[in-house]
């Protein structure tokens, strides 16, 4: 049973063949989850992610179910591991975007569903998968040089350099020495091919750069950090100059939601550089894709009548 809370936790190549299936158009995916149903468990709202995996489901032939945070009260009403064991009687895959990363360990340890991080504290694959697509699809992986990172070493962030460096992408991240990733993120980094620095200069990260992103520098959860973090975060706007540093022909992107006027100007997110929208798409054909992956791997009458312990 295979399990996605990180992007490593597919192998390079398979990797490659998710992005590859990704990128097939909709009306040719299997009906692989035909008569099935996938849990959506959200402890934290999204636009994107809520509307990508529900059509990613019911493009392959599944049934969602969103279920709201109250309804299973993580931890409070119910453990996580209840909480996985009973959505699993119904559910062939069960996805949850919450704020502890490790309850996502502790529903993938009991081995009863496929697991999917929608968003934790630590990661965000999906969103790293629909950034890696876009990246396919408007420059390609093989002639991308450099992927630059600006702001906040964060969820969005370390999935990205992660997968980058799995297909071999150089990458650079521009960050206040105080919101510097964690040592043991850039031991994870380092044992892929493709390199990752870190400086504290946006110019000196986006030079030569084919693809700029950034996200927003307060995230949910953090909101009473938002003074301190505007302030330390202020010098790494993406403007249109610090673009003009990038390569020729270089890419904007965000994961959403944006702040214009914060991490990016509107000149950069609404100018022609700007590739957020084909982005926001793909979180819908990068879930699909990854879907079809999991399902293919699941075991055998996973959710059918009688197979709870």
């Amino acid at each position: 049973m295979r399990h996605f809370l990180e992007v490593d936790d597919l192998s390079p190549d398979e990797l490659r063949s998710v992005l590859d299936a990704s990128s097939r158009p909709a009306a040719s995916a299997p009906a692989v989850l035909d008569g099935k149903g996938v849990a959506l468990v959200f402890e934290k709202a999204s636009n994107r992610t809520r509307n990508s995996m529900e059509m990613a489901v019911r493009q392959l032939g599944g049934h969602p179910v969103y279920i709201r945070p109250e309804e299973v009260g993580m931890d409070v009403r119910e453990s996580a591991e209840d909480i996985v064991r009973t959505l699993a009687c119904y559910h062939a895959i069960v996805a949850a975007r919450v704020f502890r990363h490790g309850h996502l360990e502790r529903m993938a340890a009991c081995k009863v569903a496929p697991v999917v991080n929608l968003l934790s504290d630590d990661a965000h694959p999906c969103q790293a998968l629909a950034d890696l697509l876009t990246i396919s699809q408007c420059i390609g992986l093989e002639r991308t040089g450099r992927v630059a990172f600006i702001g906040d070493a964060n969820n969005v962030w370390r999935s990205l350099a992660i997968g980058c460096a799995m297909l071999g992408i150089e990458s650079s991240l521009a960050v206040p020495p105080s919101y510097a990733p964690a040592a043991e993120t850039l031991a994870r980094l380092d044992s892929f091919p493709g390199a990752c620095t870190v400086t504290d200069d946006p110019a000196e990260a986006v030079k030569g750069a084919d693809v700029v992103c950034t996200d927003v520098w307060t995230s949910m959860g953090q909101e009473d950090e938002q003074a301190e973090r505007v302030a330390s975060f202020g010098p790494y706007q993406v403007t249109a100059e610090l673009m003009s540093r990038a390569a020729d022909g270089a890419l904007f992107l965000h994961c959403l939601p944006a702040h214009r006027g914060e991490e990016v100007t509107a000149e950069v997110i609404d100018g022609p550089a700007s590739r957020v929208w084909r982005q926001a798409e793909n979180r819908m054909h990068a879930a699909r894709g990854l879907l079809a992956f999991l399902i293919g791997t699941a075991p055998p009458g996973a959710a059918s009548a009688g197979t709870a312990p």
